[in-house]
């Protein structure tokens, strides 16, 4: 269990490395007269993703869930792929990338790194680690109700960002 936690803690520094890094791209875009879309929704992701961090280990410890290797070991690597992806998606985007909407006016569409498959696959990496992150330790109500938030808030994400892409369209 304390393995686990450390590994939720990690996830969690992680977590605060990207908003350090969103912070100093979003002063770069406004710089650059970015306009920021959706931000009613973005407090509720905040929540939802500290609720994450916060339920998992607390699932775990609190309701006594096992360490089940045949689980924990796949969804681990599931895990750890996943901060793979958010990475080469923050690289690929460059100052572009950000937690939050926000669209500098003149700057293309990156159609590389995994923007070439796929539209969002920041997204794909973000429901991954929800599946994944409190599966590692068999935290499975963790799981099932994160997943349910995030797909409701990646519903209305999605939307704000592709309306936002096609407003900003030259």
């Amino acid at each position: 269990m304390i393995a686990y936690t450390v590994l939720v803690a990690l996830v969690a520094a992680e977590r605060l490395a990207e908003l350090v890094v969103a912070r100093r791209h979003l002063a770069w875009a406004r710089a650059r007269g970015g306009v920021e879309y959706g931000r009613r929704h973005y407090p509720w992701m905040v929540v939802a993703h500290t609720c994450l961090l916060i339920a998992a280990p607390a699932e775990v410890w609190l309701l006594h869930r096992p360490f089940l290797p045949w689980l924990g070991w796949p969804m681990l690597a599931v895990v750890l792929l996943a901060q793979a992806l958010r990475w080469w998606c923050v690289a690929t985007l460059g100052r572009q990338w950000n937690t939050r909407v926000v669209v500098v006016p003149g700057l293309p569409l990156v159609h590389r790194g995994p923007y070439r498959w796929l539209r969002h696959p920041n997204y794909v990496a973000v429901v991954a680690e929800g599946v994944a992150l409190p599966l590692v330790h068999t935290a499975w109500l963790t799981a099932l109700g994160f997943t349910a938030a995030n797909l409701v808030l990646l519903a209305v994400r999605t939307r704000v960002e592709n309306a936002a892409l096609r407003d900003a369209r030259p």
